[in-house]
């Protein structure tokens, strides 16, 4: 009888769920704040940059945990850097190729995944730890979790200060009818500028922990 854990088991699961909710990287951990001020004042970067920092992270942390036993402890954190610097610039000639103007938008923030503190965390933290699958399926859950935060935050600074939403592959779209400008609405040109984003992201911490009060004392 085979005593392998099963590939989606209870602890498996956790490594995903977990992540987007009581061990969120942004709100709860309170890292990769930097891109979730600076990519969110459209929807389109900030889903762009949430799923180049899955694939980043997924890849990365397999590789390393493939590696693990290989590296020498001296110069792991080397071994990380080419890795993920590696993937990040395969993520940037991907979207220049396919992408380029939202390639324009993001700027140097891709670049920046280099150095982002939730994938040499997760590297350092779990996948120099733990087998592949796991390593994956911790890479997915972090980076969705730190990809929802970024969406939640785009998507309201660009309503309520552009009126719009901006989706990869269907362009700009107008949310708010021209009837509420007739009446006298105005767009909010404040939550188009950074401040806004780290008093949204405080805001979403807030809920967050009002609705979960173990967060309260961690």
């Amino acid at each position: 009888m085979s005593n392998k854990e099963p590939l989606f088991s209870a602890k498996n699961r956790k490594l995903i769920t977990n992540p987007l909710s009581v061990q969120n990287p942004i709100t709860i951990q309170v890292l990769g704040i930097c891109s979730a001020l600076a990519v969110t004042a459209k929807l389109e970067p900030a889903i762009v940059m949430s799923i180049s920092v899955i694939f980043v992270l997924v890849f990365a942390n397999v590789i390393i945990s493939l590696m693990r036993n290989t590296i020498p402890a001296r110069i792991r954190i080397i071994v990380q850097l080419v890795i993920v610097a590696a993937l990040v610039i395969l993520v940037d000639q991907i979207l220049k190729a396919f992408a380029y103007e939202v390639s324009k938008q993001l700027s140097v923030f891709v670049g920046l995944i280099i150095t982002n503190c939730i994938i040499m965390g997760r590297l350092e933290a779990f996948a120099l730890g733990n087998k592949p699958w796991q390593s994956a399926l911790d890479g997915v859950g972090n980076g969705a979790g730190y990809g929802i935060i970024l969406v939640i935050v785009a998507f309201f600074r660009e309503l309520f200060g552009s009126g719009t939403l901006t989706l990869p592959g269907l362009g700009t779209l107008h949310v708010i009818p021209q009837i509420f400008y007739d009446w006298g609405y105005a767009n909010n040109g404040f939550m188009i500028l950074p401040p806004m984003a780290l008093i949204t992201v405080g805001i979403i911490i807030w809920v967050q922990r009002s609705r979960n009060k173990d967060l309260v004392e961690s």
